[in-house]
């Protein structure tokens, strides 16, 4: 890469903070440092036209996890792990909320859904049994019950009666969101270059050197966040996990409005206005999905539009208008890692499917490391 005088001395000299993504993470993790130094240089490079992951790629969920998801992950991790982890997306949440504006992102609050098949009455079971609890140790964190059963009035097929309702999820828009925190970022003198990938760096103790290709250049500090594309840097530590998703064209008199869950958190709906977006499937084939390629496979999909048909919109005749996937972080612990990794080299990954949640206090967390 040649470049000229002026592209040097503007872009790539004198760096203080160089920031790899520009997800949710990254953006904040750039606007947070921009508050507390100033007269920093701060630059992001992120390897997509857009940012490359799941930020502009999710499902639009402003939530902190289903019922049965919560329940599940206490098999895992200890309930204060699992409080925390909550009270870490509730801030997250209200961070985003409060820096970008309710309006600006489209924040409807409908509250939101876990439906359970007729076959699953186990889980149902479990969850309806265990609810009394979980309220209980949320609590202390929302001053009133997060979670209460609620006869189904959407219609779905082939479900349990009751669903299991949260009034504190909602959706926002997914790329109005974006879109603002890109706009602040460029409004706050940060520097983006896109279609950047870095293939390595050195941390020399008093400065990084960051390489892109056959180009390099020196930054005092260096911050991933990388999310789904972190597991070298962790030494496996985050594990990629594709998520495929649909959308419908419109629908007439569609009667849906909510943030839905079915099966711990595998499957997820919405409505998009009067559209019905679908995602999620990778249990069916953990291995396959642990993967850095966008793209859809037969299994996932003919399971997606299975549900869409006999679950969501029984009876109904539906078109399919548009796919597409995005790549998450995931682990074997659900504790995203935000850490020090060498003199002058941080990280903040592994969001665990949760990064409209957590992305905003992730970032902020990950500035304050520096």
């Amino acid at each position: 890469m040649q470049l000229s005088y002026w592209e040097l001395k503007n872009w790539f000299s004198q760096i203080d903070y160089t920031i790899i993504g520009s997800g949710i993470v990254g953006l904040h993790t750039a606007l947070r440092l921009r508050e507390k130094y100033p007269d920093s240089k701060i630059l992001i490079l992120e390897k997509g036209m857009l940012p490359q992951g799941a930020s502009t790629k999710n499902a639009g969920f402003a939530c902190f996890g289903s019922i049965s998801e919560i329940i599940d992950d206490l098999k895992s991790h200890t309930e204060e792990e699992v409080i925390q982890l909550i009270q870490k997306r509730w801030s997250g949440l209200q961070l985003l909320r409060k820096r970008l504006g309710d309006s600006t992102i489209d924040f409807k609050p409908y509250g939101g859904y876990e439906l359970f098949l007729k076959e699953d009455e186990s889980s149902f079971s479990e969850c309806s049994n265990k609810l009394p609890f979980i309220n209980s140790i949320l609590k202390p964190l929302f001053k009133t019950d997060v979670f209460a059963k609620e006869v189904d009035r959407f219609g779905f097929g082939g479900i349990n009666e009751y669903l299991i309702f949260n009034p504190f999820e909602a959706q926002i828009d997914t790329g109005n969101m974006m879109q603002a925190l890109l706009k602040e970022a460029i409004a706050q003198d940060i520097l983006i270059l896109n279609q950047q990938t870095l293939t390595s760096y050195i941390d020399n103790e008093n400065s990084v050197e960051v390489a892109l290709g056959d180009f390099s250049f020196t930054t005092k500090k260096l911050l991933f966040a990388t999310n789904g594309f972190a597991n070298k840097l962790t030494e496996g530590a985050v594990k990629p996990a594709r998520a495929q998703v649909i959308i419908t064209e419109p629908i007439p008199n569609l009667d849906i409005k909510g943030t839905f869950h079915l099966d711990k958190g595998y499957y997820y709906f919405r409505n998009i206005g009067n559209r019905i977006l679908l995602g999620g499937g990778r249990n069916l084939d953990f291995e396959a999905e642990n993967t850095t390629e966008f793209g859809q496979t037969e299994i996932v999909q003919k399971k997606l539009e299975d549900l869409l048909k006999k679950v969501i919109l029984p009876n109904q005749e539906v078109q399919i208008e548009h796919r597409w996937s995005g790549i998450m972080g995931i682990g074997n612990s659900k504790k995203p890692i935000v850490e020090q990794l060498s003199e002058n080299v941080y990280c903040g990954v592994r969001l665990g499917g949760m990064g409209v949640a957590i992305g905003s206090i992730i970032g902020t967390e990950l500035a304050d490391l520096v």
